[in-house]
C-alpha cells in the first residue's frame, strides 16, 4: 500500500481546513450516555458552514491542486454535501464548479449548492449514475474531477475530524463514523490509529446500502445490485477502491442500521439536543445501542444536517408513530346520538388527545348494529397508549390498532 495518509499530511490538512471550517467542539450527551451506559460525545459536523464535514476534504483537495488544474474548472458528483463543499471551495478560489447530483437529491441541497455559484446538473436516480455522468462531462470539457470519497487527499481532509476529537478527548475509546463510499471513515480511522492504535473505529452504514460491509466480507470491493434507504447521503452502491485497503486495515467493525432506527434517532436529537441532523448523519447515533460495551468514552460523528423541510416533517411523523406517541384505533359503535361523546370521554379520562376522527357508516349493512370510528390520538408513549386501549376494552369497546395516516 502506498503510504500517503501520513501524520504529516493530516497535520498539514488540519491547518489548511481551519481557513473554512467552524469549530465543532464535542457535545457531551447526558441522554445517550444514560441510554447506553457509556460516556457519549457528539461531534456536530452538521454545524459546519455548508452543513456537513465534506467541506474539509473538498477544500483541502482544492488547495493541493495546481493553479492550472483549478482554472480548468472543478467537477464532482454528489448527493448534496460534497457538492456544497466543492462549490464553496471553488468560490473561495474564484473558479467554476459543475456538480452532477442524482434527481432524487433533496431540493434544499440543490439550492444550497447553486447558492455558492455552482452549475448543477441533475442526472440518474442514485449517486453511482450521477458519478458516471460527471466523468463523462469531465472528459468532454477538461474539468478537474474531485471524487467525493475515493481520493486519498480528500480522505486526508476528512480525517482532520479525528485530530480535533483527539485533542479534545485524548482518552477516547470508540469513534462511530457514518459510511457511504468510505472517505470519511478512511480519514478518521487511519488518523485515529496513527494517534493511538487502541482507539476503536466503527463504521456505520444504512442496512439498505451496506456496500462496505459486503466488500469487507468478500475481501474486495463489491457493487450492490441496488440501494434503498432514507439516508440519501450514504446511498452508495460501490465503495471506493483506492481507499478500501486503508479501511480494511483500520476499521474495527461495521454496524448496519435500519431506516426506522434513523427515524427514532432524529426525534431523539431534536428533543434532547435541539439539533437537526440528516438521516446519514444520524447513523452514528442510531448505532449506539448496538455497541456492546459499557463505561467507555464514545464519540458519534454527526456528519451532516442538510435536510429539506418536507423530509423533516415526514421523519418527525414517522418517529412519533414508531415511539407510540401517535396511534390509531378502530372501534365499532351503535349509530345513535351520544356514542361519540361517550367514547371521547373514555379517552379524555385517560389523558389521550384526539387529533383526528374518521366516521364510517358503511362498514355494516345494519347501521344501528355498528358504525366504524377510527380515532387517531396522541399519547406519552407505549405505556400510555396501552393504558388508553385497556380503558376502551373496559368500557365495552373492542379497539383494533390500525395503520396511522396523519
Amino acid at each position: 500500500m502506498e503510504e500517503m495518509l501520513t501524520l504529516e499530511k493530516f497535520e498539514e490538512a488540519s491547518e489548511v481546513v481551519q481557513r473554512v471550517t467552524q469549530e465543532t467542539k464535542l457535545i457531551y450527551s447526558d441522554y445517550f450516555s444514560r441510554q447506553t451506559g457509556n460516556k457519549v460525545y457528539l461531534k456536530p459536523e452538521n454545524m459546519q458552514l455548508t452543513g456537513a464535514y465534506k467541506l474539509r476534504g473538498a477544500y483541502y483537495k482544492t488547495s493541493t491542486l495546481s493553479e492550472e488544474e483549478r482554472e480548468k474548472g472543478l467537477i464532482t458528483a454528489s448527493a448534496g454535501n460534497h457538492a456544497q463543499g466543492v462549490a464553496y471551495a471553488a468560490k473561495c478560489y474564484g473558479v467554476k464548479a459543475t456538480i452532477v447530483m442524482p434527481t432524487t437529491t433533496p431540493l434544499m441541497k440543490v439550492n444550497r449548492t447553486k447558492s455558492y455559484g455552482a452549475e448543477v446538473v441533475l442526472y440518474g436516480d442514485v449517486y453511482d449514475e450521477a458519478c458516471a455522468r460527471a466523468y463523462e462531462l469531465a472528459e468532454e470539457h477538461g474539468y478537474t474531477f474531485i471524487h467525493p470519497f475515493d481520493d486519498l487527499t480528500v480522505a486526508t481532509g476528512q480525517g482532520t475530524i479525528a485530530m480535533e476529537i483527539f485533542k479534545e478527548l485524548p482518552l477516547v475509546d470508540y469513534i462511530l463514523v457514518p459510511i457511504g463510499g468510505g472517505g470519511l471513515a478512511t480519514g478518521v480511522s487511519t488518523l485515529a490509529k496513527l494517534l493511538n492504535s487502541n482507539i476503536k473505529v466503527i463504521g456505520v452504514e444504512p442496512a439498505g446500502a451496506a456496500c462496505m460491509q459486503a466488500s469487507l466480507k468478500a475481501d474486495k470491493v463489491v457493487t450492490l445490485p441496488g440501494v434503498n434507504t432514507i439516508a440519501d447521503g450514504t446511498a452508495v452502491k460501490t465503495p471506493g477502491s483506492l481507499i478500501f485497503p486503508y479501511l480494511k486495515q483500520n476499521l474495527d467493525d461495521i454496524i448496519t442500521v435500519p431506516d426506522e432506527e434513523l427515524v427514532v434517532a432524529f426525534l431523539d436529537m431534536v428533543e434532547n439536543h435541539k439539533m437537526v441532523v440528516e438521516n446519514s448523519g444520524l447513523l452514528s447515533v442510531a448505532a449506539l445501542k448496538q455497541l456492546n460495551v459499557k463505561n467507555k468514552k464514545v464519540v458519534s460523528i454527526l456528519s451532516g444536517g442538510n435536510m429539506d423541510i418536507i423530509t423533516m416533517s415526514s421523519v418527525v411523523q414517522q418517529g412519533l408513530i414508531f415511539r407510540d406517541r401517535i396511534f390509531t384505533v378502530s372501534v365499532l359503535l351503535p349509530d345513535k346520538p351520544g356514542e361519540l361523546t361517550r367514547v371521547s370521554g373514555v379517552i379524555a379520562k385517560e389523558n389521550g388527545n384526539v387529533i383526528k376522527l374518521e366516521h364510517n357508516q358503511f362498514v355494516s349493512t345494519n347501521r344501528n348494529a355498528a358504525v366504524e370510528l377510527r380515532i387517531t390520538m396522541e399519547a406519552f408513549g407505549t405505556d400510555h397508549k396501552n393504558q388508553i386501549i385497556d380503558a376502551l376494552y373496559q368500557n365495552g369497546y373492542q379497539p383494533k390498532l390500525t395503520a396511522t395516516n396523519i
